[in-house]
């Protein structure tokens, strides 16, 4: 492909990942979206469940984002740097900072992703900070509010991939998760991901998918820190052991034997703050076939039932 054409698909690209109202989202989530602009899938019924593969190569289009320059697309967030854990409420002098309740905190596999949701103010909007996998074992004061919550919930944000799915069961043997407080996967699932014809990656394939995923249930204590999760990870046959969360389909065991997985970062920015947000607050909208026929694809990618 000729360097001025991708330069102009970056600049679309750029645009729908900030709409609207200029939007940040991260290298990847860009990366996507010059995906969608040379290939739109994403138009095709949601009947017809498939994921689709990638338009460009990564390196070529790191080579445009090159040529570009630092800081020339507006929106792009700088890749996440790993920290040393800080210490919870640094950022106030109030003694009584955590004896107050706090009922909800969203867990991102990604940690770039967690960037994106912070800096689009998801923590202030909804009242729900936001951490990436580096970030746990959750800060002792973060679970202690978590305590004195009425029904508190954890919520997990993971790829669909082979790994991404076991996230609930690293996270429960990584946090002592107070009694009460729920942990409510979100997703990625690869039947979403078929359903929204995201772009789908591909890593070794998995000989042995079992047909269910452990569960997020209470941690036993403090376990093996998470890593950063990106890209499909190991198999996961052997990872029963904390009860099963959910049951994947034919098309979901035949679709990750396949090598695929789908990161959250595939999801239109737009559509995952839309969802993250509704999903955390709990709101429930009424559907019907009509307003469903009347959706714009980018609707966001938990809205149609389990069952």
């Amino acid at each position: 492909m000729k360097d001025a054409i991708l330069d102009r698909v970056l600049r679309t690209a750029a645009e729908n990942a900030a709409a609207p109202g200029q939007l940040r989202f991260t290298e990847r989530q860009l990366y996507y979206e010059v995906c969608r602009v040379l290939m739109p899938w994403h138009r095709a019924p949601r009947r017809a469940h498939f994921t689709s593969a990638p338009a460009l190569t990564y390196d070529a289009y790191l080579a445009a984002l090159r040529r570009h320059g630092p800081g020339s697309v507006d929106g792009l967030l700088p890749p996440v740097v790993p920290k040393p854990r800080q210490t919870a409420g640094r950022h106030t002098p109030e003694p009584d900072l955590f004896d107050y309740g706090l009922p909800r905190v969203l867990v991102c596999e990604s940690d770039d992703i967690a960037a994106m949701l912070r800096a689009n103010g998801v923590p202030m909007e909804s009242a729900c900070p936001v951490y990436g996998a580096s970030e746990l074992p959750l800060d002792q004061g973060v679970l202690r509010m978590l305590a004195l919550a009425e029904r508190a919930t954890v919520y997990l944000l993971h790829d669909a991939s082979a790994r991404g799915l076991t996230f609930p069961a690293r996270f429960a043997r990584s946090v002592d998760i107070p009694d009460g407080v729920r942990v409510v996967p979100l997703g990625l699932r690869p039947r979403q991901a078929g359903a929204l014809h995201l772009v789908h990656g591909r890593g070794p394939a998995y000989a042995a998918v079992p047909t269910a995923f452990p569960a997020a249930g209470p941690g036993s204590g403090p376990g093996q820190g998470l890593g950063p999760g990106s890209g499909p990870g190991p198999g996961v046959g052997s990872v029963l052991d904390q009860g099963l969360a959910f049951q994947l389909s034919r098309w979901e065991r035949d679709w990750l034997r396949r090598g695929r997985f789908v990161e959250v970062a595939a999801v239109n920015p737009a559509s995952l703050l839309r969802t993250v947000h509704r999903l955390v607050r709990e709101v429930r909208t009424p559907r019907s076939q009509l307003t469903e026929l009347r959706q714009v694809r980018r609707s966001g990618f938990l809205s149609w039932p389990t069952a």
